[in-house]
């Protein structure tokens, strides 16, 4: 056989072995989302859609869920390489009590790609503040974000300080971090060299066996297959770019002078024991930071506690929620 032939064989069977990779991940997602058991199916839950124009021309996708006239309006701010769906279980319980709104991040879920250069934290709150003035101009907030989303609410303090304790009275910050992340987070130790320089690895990692990359660094121990499926399904949505863009956010990151401002809102603090993105440490440390914030750590938890631990992360809300209204 030819040196040519060997190659053609050779590049046949890494084709043929990626086909037959992907058939089986493709059965093996099926089966596990026909075993999740949801009355409701995940990423179902919407309302019609509302676009806004960010001041770079970034279109923003919103929805909101309008409660009773008059109450507070709980602001909904999700993650890195997320979507509004991570809201799945809060929506629910609190659907019809509560006015609610649900921006997708730029570059994430249904709103417009934003240019790499335009993908910071201070767009991000720049993009949090245009949903306020658009979507809650009147009435007290409750802004609540987990990991990039708690972020990008910190962001907003700190840029706009004069919103907190006026119209911002409270926030609940889940799986986030100020600062030092890379450094103390043992899953960004190992991921962010890839981020930098290896998104075709990434591109095949996230295609072939997703699932596992979800479990061992997203999840706790003790989370239930559904839930590993649900943040799985989400994140492989989530383009490449998303990644590659957003990540220096994590790298730079430094809000500890955003925590002051912040403080001016009653502030409760979230995250899981097992966190692996944003180890506990983090958590403790922002209680400690910012004036009167109260700390609650869910035991064994990791990074998407939304899901994992979605009863007590809806009751915290719901408690911060009815102190307002």
């Amino acid at each position: 056989m030819s040196k040519t032939a060997r190659l053609a064989t050779t590049a046949g069977a890494f084709v043929a072995a990626g086909v037959a990779a992907t058939l089986l991940n493709d059965h093996q997602r099926t089966r596990r989302r026909r075993r999740r058991g949801e009355e409701i199916e995940f990423g179902t839950v919407h309302s019609p859609p509302l676009t806004l124009t960010a001041t770079d021309g970034t279109a923003l996708n919103v929805e909101i869920d309008e409660g009773p006239r008059k109450t507070p309006t709980i602001v909904f701010v999700h993650g890195w390489v997320c979507t509004l769906d991570v809201w799945h279980y809060q929506r629910l319980a609190l659907r019809g009590r509560a006015r609610m709104v649900f921006v997708d991040l730029r570059s994430h879920g249904h709103s417009g790609r934003a240019p790499s250069t335009s993908t910071t934290l201070g767009d991000l709150a720049d993009d949090l503040a245009l949903v306020i003035e658009s979507c809650a101009p009147r009435g007290p907030l409750l802004h609540v974000g987990p990991s990039m989303g708690g972020m990008a609410i910190m962001k907003l303090a700190e840029t706009r300080p004069k919103l907190f304790g006026k119209r911002v009275k409270a926030t609940v910050l889940l799986s986030t971090s100020a600062g030092d992340l890379v450094r103390q987070s043992p899953a960004l130790r190992y991921l962010v060299p890839l981020l930098r320089t290896a998104s075709p690895i990434i591109d095949w990692g996230r295609s072939f066996n997703s699932y596992s990359i979800i479990r061992r660094w997203g999840l706790g121990p003790r989370a239930a297959e559904r839930h590993i499926d649900m943040a799985n399904e989400m994140i492989r949505q989530a383009h490449t770019h998303v990644i590659s863009d957003f990540y220096p956010n994590i790298t730079s990151l430094d809000l500890y002078g955003a925590l002051d401002g912040l403080g001016r809102a009653d502030t409760t603090v979230v995250c899981g024991t097992e966190d692996m993105l944003t180890p506990v440490r983090h958590a403790r440390l922002l209680a400690e930071r910012i004036p009167d914030a109260h700390l609650v750590e869910a035991d064994e938890a990791g990074h998407m506690i939304m899901f994992e631990e979605h009863a007590l992360v809806t009751k915290i809300v719901e408690d911060a929620w009815e102190k307002l209204v």
